[in-house]
């Protein structure tokens, strides 16, 4: 079956993974719960690495030792792209020049230039482009959107949201080495934004401040961001300091709580402000109303970007609704603009 063709209702999405790290780990588990989708293949820079997680996470699926290999795979519908975020651009390039669809991991790129680079070759071979960003796929955030949008929790005008935990890592780690995209601000700095930009609106401009290690990467980051609606955001990144990885949205009639980390909740609640019982800055709020999502969310959260892979392509779209090609387009735009305000860079930025 050539990729470009939708699966029937009765058909289970036909997925090979590029790379084995705990990203690849994590969503594989979750997608074990949807029967409707397959691990058919997996791809590793090492056969032996392959195997190991095809006989954990995916059993029968063929293993390949190289990428290459991978994507020529006959049997592959949909490449998920699990390697670093440097590596984006070529694994994801590899795949659609082999006429396959793609989800490519977050941060899609390293920069705006390579995420656009991906999105004009997925339209120029018609496949589907996505990115997993599982936040905008959530049911929980959906439900906050929905009610956003609707105007039932009045007019946003603030977000303030963080997301960082101390790392402990050697300097061969993703999370430590520059050359494979190291950075606060795309790694966890992304989540915030990308909250921000769903409930706000697209950032018209932002300011940051940083503090880096002697090797130029962003340890720790604040941001704050004026919306195009004219809300504000402050946000914040962090790999030397544990945060509680809360989010709250205000409204001018009160504001939204999330149970649990915001970029993939358990919870969220209304606390709506009770304006006549209130006095000066004594706020007097109602009780909580929860905003209940419209389906349950399933496994770890990662499920629903899956489901909307496999709702896309059998609708016959190129890209999603819930994480358009626009949209990771701004934030990319955006990602860009803090690391050059902070001086930021990875060793094959353009000069």
């Amino acid at each position: 079956m050539d990729a470009r063709t939708a699966p029937t209702a009765t058909d289970p999405l036909r997925w090979g993974f590029l790379a084995t790290g705990t990203i690849a780990r994590n969503v594989a588990r979750d997608l074990a719960l949807l029967p409707e989708h397959r691990i058919v293949a997996v791809g590793s820079r090492s056969t032996g690495s392959a195997e190991a997680f095809a006989e954990a996470h995916a059993p029968g699926a063929t293993p390949h030792g190289s990428y290459a290999d991978l994507v020529a795979d006959p049997e592959v519908e949909v490449v998920y792209v699990a390697s670093p975020h440097s590596m984006h651009l070529e694994h994801v390039r590899m795949a659609l020049e082999a006429g396959k669809h793609v989800l490519c991991e977050k941060p899609v790129a390293l920069r705006e230039a390579d995420a656009a680079a991906m999105v004009a070759l997925a339209r120029e071979k018609d496949l589907f482009f996505m990115e997993a960003m599982w936040t905008a796929c959530h049911p929980v955030i959906r439900a906050v959107l929905a009610e956003v949008s609707s105007g039932a929790l009045g007019t946003p005008r603030r977000l303030r949201a963080g997301l960082g935990f101390v790392v402990h890592a050697g300097p061969e780690s993703r999370l430590v080495d520059p050359a494979l995209g190291a950075s606060a601000w795309l790694d966890m700095g992304i989540y915030p934004l990308t909250l921000a930009t769903l409930m706000l609106g697209e950032p018209a401009s932002m300011a940051a401040v940083a503090d880096l290690s002697e090797g130029g990467v962003d340890l720790d980051m604040a941001v704050s961001g004026r919306h195009t609606s004219g809300a504000l955001s402050l946000m914040s990144a962090s790999m030397t300091s544990f945060c509680d990885g809360g989010a709250v949205l205000e409204t001018d009639t009160g504001r939204v709580t999330f149970d649990g980390y915001f970029h993939h909740p358990e919870h969220a609640w209304f606390h709506e402000v009770d304006v006549e019982a209130s006095h000066g800055d004594l706020l007097v709020e109602a009780a909580p109303r929860e905003i209940v999502p419209a389906e349950p969310v399933l496994g770890q959260g990662y499920c629903h970007e899956l489901v909307e892979v496999a709702r896309c392509l059998a609708a016959g779209a190129r890209e999603s609704s819930l994480v358009p090609h626009a949209q990771t387009l701004t934030i990319m735009r955006m990602l860009d603009e803090v690391r050059a305000q902070t001086g930021v860079t990875f060793p094959d930025d353009p000069s």
